[in-house]
């Protein structure tokens, strides 16, 4: 099984629109960062997490060409806003099957309507197959397992993800004790970290440190970056052994 990094940056990616700091201004293309996103696949399934506004583009540079499942952690729309962009997965496979919070599923019908009415649909409209992903209730997907992970981001309830070991989990604060249970000892473990100054509603640098150490994963590799946390050279000489910070098009093996 491989994880190609689709997008290793936060909300506003890197480059910032318009900004003069330093990051953003690096010639270093691992400081380039599109909106967070994962590709996990493998000869057997091909499973994209999270389809942001940078989704045309990833699905472009990494030459994904087929998914079986497109997995919604919650509604922002760094995570949601390429929903439209599924159309010619729909042309050539039909309705593609989305899975997410029941929450997350309603937002969707309501900002893109048009993908999800049943009549008078405008012909060049793609179709989902709709999935309700529940708390403490796994699922399968082209007979691979994966649970749900259940998380906060600030008061917002999110999911990640556990598939063969793999640990995906963006846009997270807090995660109770019986959640982090589930994932002790993981193969490999994404988690987000901002920064190195606290956020209300992510994970900095101390905070993620923290939760790699009850997890203890074999290995981490640290996403939803900001251009405020640094140059990636200079944050990754600041991590521990086996913590890596992860950058767009990376791909590694499980």
């Amino acid at each position: 099984m491989k994880v190609y990094f689709l997008g290793t940056g936060t909300s506003q990616g890197i480059p910032v629109i318009g900004s003069n700091h330093s990051v953003c201004l690096s010639n270093d293309s691992k400081d380039k960062r599109l909106r967070v996103s994962v590709w996990i696949h493998s000869e057997n399934f091909s499973i994209v997490i999270d389809c942001g506004p940078d989704f045309r583009q990833q699905m472009l540079t990494s030459k994904c060409n087929y998914i079986d499942a497109l997995l919604f952690t919650h509604e922002h729309a760094d995570h949601t806003a390429g929903l439209d962009d599924i159309r010619p997965f729909y042309f050539k496979q039909g309705p593609i099957p989305i899975y997410a919070h029941k929450r997350v599923l309603e937002n969707l019908e309501k900002r893109f309507d048009y993908i999800f009415v049943n009549e008078n649909k405008y012909p060049g409209a793609p179709s989902v197959t709709q999935i309700e992903v529940k708390e403490n209730e796994g699922f399968e997907i082209k007979n691979q397992w994966i649970e749900p992970i259940n998380a906060s981001h600030g008061n917002l309830q999110v999911f990640g993800y556990q598939i063969e070991g793999f640990v995906y989990l963006t846009d997270v604060k807090t995660v109770a004790v019986e959640e982090i249970n589930k994932i002790k000892n993981c193969k490999v473990l994404v988690i987000n970290c901002l920064r190195e100054e606290p956020h209300h509603s992510h994970f900095n640098l101390e905070e993620a440190l923290d939760f790699i150490s009850l997890v203890q994963p074999n290995r981490t590799y640290l996403t939803h970056i900001s251009h405020l946390f640094g140059f990636h050279e200079e944050i990754q000489k600041k991590l521990p052994e086996n913590v890596f910070v992860a950058y767009d098009n990376l791909e590694i093996l499980i």
